[in-house]
């Protein structure tokens, strides 16, 4: 019997905020455990909240970014259940009366363009976080962090039509580009500003009634969250093919096993006891505002993406690369700064999407800041257009003024990497190779044509790679004639 999956996202992405959700704590990332705390996020009697502006603002940034429809009033709730991390008790969410609803993420799955749609984008305070490991006495006790308690979030939860891990990895990618375009979310998903929790089942192809549905939780990477999937949707169709029936639960995703792990039976919305926080009034949203925050928002990478095709599509750029160009909003900017500059399209999205990428991921894989001044790439990619370096010492040149910003011309004559375009020394240089293999030679003579990439690769490497490629086989080719 064929299956097919659904799957729906609920993503959390921390808001780029300096306080809290509801005080002035600090949200800066690596602090000591506890020392961002006070009597609002540890819920001490008496202590009110204050909704914090800046965090309403970027909410409504992601929801307009999105499409979403903003509503004009919406509630706080109380979300009740006990867990060692949450100091109240509670946590301040909404639910009924969200800040947003539908809206939609739109990406590429191959040539197809994909649209998902959205349930609801809402507000909400982080949790604390618990420590299992790392402490002398791990095996004995966890201990509790409450620095994220009350860091302010919001929750993009999508419809259940996704139908495939690839397709929730593509989803997401376009989905943290987008926040981070709108500079909402930096995208984070080492240090936990960017979480995802995945629902999952499975059911008869063809049919519409949906299965039993799983949560996978502990997904901290894009790429766990489409191998835990492939894991699940494997799990449960096994399960099904062998008379049996899915369980409704949590399941951690563990990455080390490659698995899928029972955490506890999956909890219904109604089992949280929601109700609105007595402490906090309603959201109450201007339309002059959300006008004035959709006008604010910057060029999003679906509509870069199409300006870059419609202007350089007729220059060699794929839709492959323009996609990947406009993930980043700094890497877009350097690419269009570098194409303008060097007049070549083509040849500056190819040091974009390789030379660059694989300097910033040699340095720590930094996305915000791009070290080498656009001007000094324009001028690498004019330099091999115009014969001066080789693509081989050009890439050298690349680096160096990458880590060092040093002007590429310097550094090309400073390590002798110039290319070589005279006539003559190439002659001589293709002389002494043909002379230096007596052997070889006599071999093409008799018919080894297969020799005369030898004799290339001797000549580049007498000249250190700095022999004009097309001069120089043309003139291999008249001495060997």
């Amino acid at each position: 019997m064929a299956y097919e999956a659904v799957i729906g996202l609920e993503v959390h992405a921390q808001l780029r905020t300096r306080s809290k959700l509801f005080c002035a704590c600090s949200t800066a990332y690596g602090a000591p455990p506890n020392t961002q705390t006070c009597t609002v996020c540890l819920g001490h009697p008496g202590a009110l909240p204050v909704t914090n502006a800046g965090a309403i603002e970027l909410a409504l940034r992601a929801a307009l970014a999105l499409g979403c429809r903003v509503r004009p009033r919406s509630v706080f709730e109380r979300k009740n259940y006990f867990y060692p991390d949450l100091p109240k008790g509670y946590q301040i969410s909404q639910y009924a009366e969200p800040l947003a609803e539908e809206g939609a993420v739109h990406f590429e799955m191959g040539e197809e363009e994909r649209t998902v749609g959205l349930i609801r984008l809402h507000l909400e305070e982080d949790a604390g976080k618990s420590l299992h490991d790392g402490f002398p006495d791990s095996h004995l006790a966890s201990y509790v962090d409450l620095n994220r308690a009350g860091v302010p979030l919001i929750e993009i939860v999508s419809r259940p039509e996704l139908r495939s891990p690839e397709e929730a990895y593509l989803y997401l990618e376009r989905l943290r580009s987008l926040l981070r375009y709108t500079e909402v979310c930096d995208g984070n998903l080492e240090e936990g500003s960017l979480r995802c929790d995945a629902n999952v089942s499975v059911r008869e192809a063809g049919t519409t009634a949906l299965g039993t549905r799983t949560e996978l939780k502990n997904l901290n990477s894009f790429r766990n969250v489409q191998r835990a999937l492939e894991h699940e949707i494997a799990r449960q169709v096994g399960v099904l093919s062998a008379g049996g029936a899915v369980a409704q639960e949590t399941r951690l995703w563990d990455p080390a096993a490659g698995e899928t792990r029972a955490m506890r039976g999956k909890e219904e919305a109604q089992d949280y006891r929601y109700f609105p926080d007595p402490d906090l009034p309603p959201l109450q949203i201007p339309v002059e505002t959300v006008d004035r925050i959709r006008r604010e928002l910057p060029e999003l990478p679906g509509a870069r993406k199409a300006r870059l095709l419609a202007r350089h599509g007729a220059e060699g750029l794929t839709a492959k690369e323009a996609h990947l160009l406009t993930l980043e909003a700094p890497r877009a900017a350097w690419f269009e700064e570098v194409a303008r500059l060097s007049g070549n399209p083509k040849a500056a999205a190819n040091w974009t999407l390789n030379d660059l990428l694989r300097e910033q991921n040699a340095a720590g894989g930094g996305e915000d800041a791009i070290p080498l001044d656009p001007a000094h790439a324009a001028e690498v990619i004019r330099m091999v257009d115009g014969g001066t370096l080789s693509v081989t010492a050009a890439r050298e040149v690349f680096g160096e003024a990458y880590r060092a910003g040093r002007p590429p011309a310097e550094v090309a004559a400073e390590r002798g990497l110039l290319q070589i375009n005279e006539e003559e020394a190439l002659r001589k240089l293709a002389l002494g190779v043909l002379e230096a293999h007596p052997a070889q030679l006599a071999q093409y003579r008799q018919g080894k044509a297969s020799l005369f990439g030898f004799f290339v690769g001797q000549a580049m490497k007498a000249s250190k790679g700095r022999a004009n490629p097309r001069m120089l086989d043309a003139l291999l080719r008249e001495l060997l004639g």
